[in-house]
């Protein structure tokens, strides 16, 4: 493999995972800010409090994008094979 393509291979890698992950980890990011901002105005300073809503939305997120995941993940294992090189 030259050393353009393991690049290029890294930078799709790098690419995909920030993709599939950035889905999930938006929407934690907006529960968290949402949440805190309840806490600040309720004065309820647990932990659990915000734990568990923000586990629940990042997981209905999760389920909702899975074949759109899965897709994606597919797809870049094909580009993978195919420009493997292989003899």
């Amino acid at each position: 493999m030259q050393s353009d393509a393991a690049v290029d291979l890294c930078r799709e890698a790098l690419i995909s995972a920030a993709l599939i992950g950035s889905p999930v980890l938006l929407v934690g990011m907006a529960a968290g800010l949402l949440i805190g901002l309840l806490q600040a105005l309720t004065q309820i300073q647990d932990q659990t409090v915000s734990f568990v809503p923000k586990l629940l939305a990042m997981a209905v997120v999760m389920v909702a994008c899975l074949p759109w995941i899965i897709q994606k993940m597919v797809d870049f294992t094909r580009a993978v094979f195919e420009n493997a090189g292989l003899p």
